[in-house]
């Protein structure tokens, strides 16, 4: 069975497609116009479809996939291999949701920890009783560089390059070393305190930029780059 999941975040439109739960391609969308969306589908012929969106998308999408497939939208009402007993269960991302649905898939009975590197770091734990008891969010590192430039005078607005020394020797490499080690730093910051508070903890690092930064964490973490796909392949399962 061929199932194409879409990742709609803040920066980038992405989709992945699964046949027989093996992923077999990952690539980007130009936009998310039902021209687009049906042309992918008479690429694929997929049998199953399933969304993520935490951005205000094109709606027709959403009856176009539900008339050629099984569609599923994600939301706090999807069927989850997880339970989330927070606050306000309706503000959850569903990027966020699907990392969860990963993490559980991946490792279950341990207590895990999911890092996603994007617009925003999103921190989301889940514990060996599959709870996603909840986390932290703070700014990613496009949104870091730009508010350099933003809110000061003469600060350029600097692009990531990971060749970049720990002492800046001048104002780019200033703000790389700012930047880039300074989120390493808080991220290893964050796994610290979660290991003093839970044992048996795993930790999972996703995002496009996950791979580079596991240079610069001294936390042992496994890595993946599809991470959000496979939660939502497996949530789409659920559903």
């Amino acid at each position: 069975m061929r199932t194409i999941c879409f990742d709609f975040g803040n920066t980038r439109l992405k989709y992945a497609v699964f046949d027989n739960g093996e992923l077999r391609e990952e690539a980007v969308l130009d936009n998310d116009s039902a021209e687009t969306i049906k042309a992918l589908l008479e690429r694929y012929h997929p049998q199953k479809t399933i969304l993520s969106s935490v951005i205000n998308h094109n709606t027709e999408i959403e009856t176009l996939l539900a008339e050629k497939t099984t569609f599923h939208k994600l939301s706090n009402l999807s069927k989850l291999p997880f339970t989330t007993p927070v606050a306000k269960p309706s503000t959850i991302g569903a990027d966020r949701l699907a990392l969860c649905a990963a993490a559980v898939h991946l490792f279950p009975g341990k207590n895990n920890l999911v890092i996603g590197l994007g617009t925003c770091i999103t921190y989301n734990f889940i514990n060996k009783n599959k709870e996603f008891i909840g986390g932290s969010i703070s700014p990613g590192m496009d949104m870091r560089f730009k508010s350099l430039q933003e809110f000061t005078a003469k600060l350029p607005l600097v692009k990531e390059d990971w060749n970049f020394p720990l002492i800046g020797y001048d104002t780019e490499t200033n703000i790389l070393s700012g930047v880039i080690l300074g989120m390493a730093k808080e991220i290893d910051g964050i796994i610290d305190a979660y290991r003093e508070r839970y044992d048996n903890l795993r930790v999972l690092l996703t995002g496009g930029n996950a791979l580079y930064f596991v240079p610069h964490l001294k936390n042992e973490i496994f890595a993946d780059v599809h991470l959000i796909f496979k939660g939502l392949y497996a949530i789409s399962d659920c559903n």
